[in-house]
């Protein structure tokens, strides 16, 4: 195999991580609000956990990005359990600090940031069924020039090497909660 082939294979893995040909296929919520995107980038983990208990690790990006977080979280640690009420959420809150919320239901959050610097970015987060997978789909437009130039090269690499890291800690985190079979908005029944 020829160097630029490896290279192609290795891009399309970067690109692809953990996803399949099918599920790359679904629409996604940014593809909504976003349809012609200059570039896409899938991710996909299997999660042995309820969705239920997946998503609410998602809803916990309110508080931190939980990738390398010497990184991107100023040194320090993610929260290593779930705080309650952070799944309560509301168009606009901020995501991992430069996010906004865009769009939410029970099985998916998306995310937008948009700057001069960054161009136009959209994150769906989605979780499916049987099994139980916590997919990604990235959506850009990028700013013109150089900087659009240096993003569309960079930015798959650098997101394959975060986001890689953040549906790992997604993924452990939520298969160490005990199994949870009802939806989370359950009302308490009073004791007489």
């Amino acid at each position: 195999m020829s160097l630029k082939k490896k290279y192609q294979s290795f891009k399309r893995y970067v690109d692809h991580w953990g996803t399949t040909e099918a599920e790359r296929a679904l629409v996604y919520p940014c593809d909504l609000l976003m349809p012609s995107p200059q570039g896409s980038l899938f991710r996909g983990i299997e999660v042995r956990a309820n969705p239920d208990i997946v998503h609410r690790w998602l809803c916990q990006m309110k508080v931190a990005p939980y990738s390398y977080d010497w990184i991107d979280n100023l040194g320090r640690q993610s929260p290593r359990h779930l705080i309650p009420g952070l799944e309560q959420l509301s168009r606009g809150q901020v995501f991992m600090f430069v996010f906004k919320l865009v769009d939410f239901d029970p099985r998916q959050i998306t995310l937008r940031a948009q700057g001069r610097l960054m161009g136009d970015v959209l994150i769906s987060y989605v979780v499916v069924e049987a099994p139980t997978r916590l997919l990604v789909k990235v959506a850009m437009n990028f700013p013109r020039g150089p900087v659009g130039w240096l993003l569309r090269s960079i930015l798959p690499w650098g997101d394959w090497i975060m986001m890689r890291k953040q549906l790992l800690t997604f993924k452990q985190l939520a298969e160490q909660e005990e199994p949870f079979s009802e939806p989370l908005n359950l009302k308490i029944p009073q004791i007489p």
